[in-house]
């Protein structure tokens, strides 16, 4: 197919570069021959991607030798045109044309042109007849332009406003990779976009997209089901990838928008996870090593990008979000000084599985200068969430079953009081770390979470070694926190000797070993069980209700602690018990051999003296029975 170029000259015959610095002029391409449409297109019927703009042959065919005769300046870029086929569609134009012959003007500037000098250049293609293609990257700016221009149908028919509908209802809206595409080039887009519902629509495309892909998957999960779990996540996710190139606020109706439709929380969450992420790469957020953010984004958009984050959380209270992403979004709120109710929000969501915690993620860097290396206060206000999650759903049980020994909440609460000792003992090693917050720590717990107080004697051992300088009365309001009758034999065996102790904690802990040894030739349990130590158990008529229910929920407590701690006890015993044997075995030497040999010599016994046992036996019988007849005789006389 021949073709020629006409480059439209001025009136000193000076050509114009596409290329120039400041002038572009706008070159027209003719076809020789008749323009054919792609095999199964129609104007009424888009063909497949990509679809090409095809228009009638007689694209102006008169302004061949034409020199252009009206100048257009969009963002500082000139283009001479030619008034027929910009006036024929477009409404903007044609306006600006008929008041420009008043003042004898040639030359009209388009101001905030959406898409800039590309995207007019596009527009005006169309107005020439020229051939170029729709797709998913310049369709949002072709959409805007041909609002601003007025390119619609009022003006021509099949004009540009209903080309670029076209291509968004049949093409852009059924699929949800070409609504991410161009829902994320609406970004940049001025006011207009929304004016015309652009990226409204992309949202509610995307999001039922979404939906359908979610009933799919569930075909998808059971055949997936007896494939790795690696394929599973690759035939249920494979869009969460394509959100991650949105910006925040797209993301955010996005997001909203699924969750209205009936997206999965899985889902929307391994989303928040992948978005996280991707946008956050640079920051650090699940190094717990790093305390500061990198230059490599605004602060403001780090902080928005948080905030936003941690409010599309799924509210679902059966649906167990990761630990890990949760404490990396609150790292990442500290750094960034996020608000308060954005930290509160992750603190109670942490508190919910508290005892599903590590201690790695517990240890959370303190960005503050000249604070403790831990960020000690975080931690004690989860705590307090914690605690205050478990007394609400004590006060909602109506009966006495979940305050048994095997109660889910008596169970995690365990969970966490060894949590903290460990904690306690990771931080106590801190110069920094005042006596306030670690006596805080330690005091916010119940007697009834630690069956035995090893962990918290180990961790304020530590505690006074890391702290010379403490006086004898901080030690001493340190130390009173340790009951001694919950120490094991090793501990209080350390205690005794310890000289960073007070002496009154050294006294403490020999008295308590004196009773453990009266007991224990005794064969009595000291004290007794709580329920004796307490009262029978009846409630007392002059007590309401909620004091008899309250106190029989601290009797029960204690019950199941003291079950605890004779557990404790016993495995102790047990294991003294194996010491002794295994040392038994080692003083024989080979246990097998001797006792092989021994049952072997009793065997040789039995055997040798069977025979004779048996005569004796016979004789003897034979004897007694004559012995007793004549003394039964003598007897008699």
């Amino acid at each position: 197919m021949m073709m020629r170029r006409l480059f439209t000259e001025t009136r000193a015959n000076h050509s114009y570069s596409l290329h120039h610095p400041r002038n572009r002029l706008f070159q027209i391409v003719l076809l020789s021959g008749p323009l054919r449409a792609e095999k199964g297109w129609s104007p009424r019927a888009p063909s497949p991607l990509p679809i090409a703009l095809l228009l009638p042959s007689s694209a102006t065919p008169s302004l061949l030798d034409v020199a252009g005769d009206i100048t257009i300046v969009v963002d500082g870029e000139s283009f001479l045109l030619h008034k027929f086929p910009l006036v024929s569609r477009s409404g903007k134009i044609r306006k600006m044309v008929a008041e420009a012959k008043d003042s004898n003007t040639s030359k009209l500037e388009l101001v905030n042109l959406p898409g800039g000098p590309q995207t007019f250049e596009l527009a005006m293609k169309f107005c020439y007849g020229m051939n170029f293609e729709i797709t998913s990257a310049n369709v949002a700016r072709l959409r805007c332009v041909a609002e601003y221009l007025e390119m619609s149908e009022d003006y021509r028919d099949e004009n540009l406003i209903e080309r670029t509908e076209i291509y968004l209802n049949e093409v852009v809206v059924q699929s949800l990779e070409k609504s991410v595409e161009v829902l994320s080039t609406c970004e940049m887009l001025p006011p207009i976009g929304e004016e015309v519902g652009i990226p409204s629509r992309c949202v509610e495309a995307i999001a039922m997209n979404a939906c359908k892909e979610q009933l799919v998957s569930g075909l998808s999960r059971l055949e997936c089901d007896s494939e790795s779990t690696e394929l599973k996540s690759v035939c249920l996710e494979w869009w969460i990838e394509d959100l991650s190139v949105l910006g925040i606020d797209f993301y955010h109706r996005v997001i909203c928008a699924m969750g209205r439709m009936g997206v999965r929380p899985d889902s929307i969450v391994a989303s928040l996870l992948h978005y996280a992420q991707a946008s956050l790469k640079d920051t650090g957020i699940w190094n717990p090593a790093r305390t500061k953010p990198t230059s490599g984004m605004a602060d403001n958009d780090q902080k928005t990008i948080v905030e936003t984050l941690v409010s599309l959380i799924p509210t679902e209270k059966n649906y167990s979000i990761p630990q890990s992403f949760l404490f990396g979004m609150l790292r990442m709120s500290i750094m960034v000084d996020a608000t308060i109710a954005c930290k509160l929000e992750l603190e109670r969501r942490i508190a919910l599985r508290l005892g599903m915690v590590s201690l790695d993620e517990l240890l959370i860097p303190s960005v503050r200068t000249g604070d403790s290396l831990f960020d000690v206060d975080t931690v004690h206000r989860i705590l307090v969430n914690f605690l205050q999650r478990i007394e609400e759903e004590d006060n909602e049980e109506c009966g006495y079953e979940s305050e048994g020994l095997g109660s889910p909440n008596h169970g995690s609460l365990l969970k966490v009081g060894r949590l903290i000792d460990a904690y306690l003992a990771e931080i106590a090693p801190d110069p920094y770390l005042s006596l306030q917050k670690f006596t805080a720590i330690i005091e916010i717990l119940p007697d009834y979470a630690r069956v035995i107080d090893d962990g918290l004697y180990r961790a304020i051992d530590i505690y006074l070694k890391a702290h010379a300088m403490l006086t004898e009365n901080e030690c001493k309001k340190l130390c009173k926190f340790i009951d001694c009758q919950k120490l094991s034999q090793e501990a209080c065996n350390h205690a005794a000797q310890n000289d960073r102790l007070p002496v009154q904690m050294s006294v403490r802990v020999l008295y308590s070993e004196q009773l453990r040894l009266k007991n224990a030739l005794s064969g009595s349990s000291g004290d007794g069980f709580p329920s004796q130590r307490i009262s029978s158990g009846i409630p007392s008529a002059a007590m309401s209700p909620r004091d008899n229910y309250a106190s029989l929920r601290r009797e029960n407590r204690e019950l199941k602690l003291e079950i605890s701690r004779m557990r404790m006890r016993l495995s102790e015993l047990e294991k003294e018990q194996m010491f002794m044997k295994q040392g038994m075995i080692d003083k024989t030497g080979n246990g097998k051999t001797f006792l092989t040999s021994l049952s072997k010599g009793i065997g040789r016994i039995g055997i040798f003296s069977s025979t004779a046992g048996g005569k004796r036996q016979k004789s003897g019988r034979k004897s007694r029975d004559g012995k007793t007849g004549r003394s039964r005789r003598h007897s008699v006389s």
